[in-house]
């Protein structure tokens, strides 16, 4: 498993925490929110999706993710 720290702007609420989650775990990866640090600690399988991939599923939720 790879595991990577996604920056995202945005976030305010619990909402937001499951709308992330839930979009991430769509699409078979594992995230947990920090709205504090204002970023997402991921795990993926590379083989089965990339962290292009997990940013677009936060991106499509509409928030801001950072490079």
């Amino acid at each position: 498993m790879q595991e990577a720290t996604v920056k995202v702007k945005g976030m305010t609420c619990r909402s937001c925490i499951s709308k992330i989650e839930g979009a991430i775990s769509e699409i078979g990866a594992e995230g947990s929110v920090n709205m504090e640090q204002g970023a997402v600690e991921v795990k993926f399988d590379e083989s089965k999706v990339q962290i292009s991939e997990i940013e677009e599923a936060i991106r499509n939720k509409g928030y801001n993710v950072e490079a």
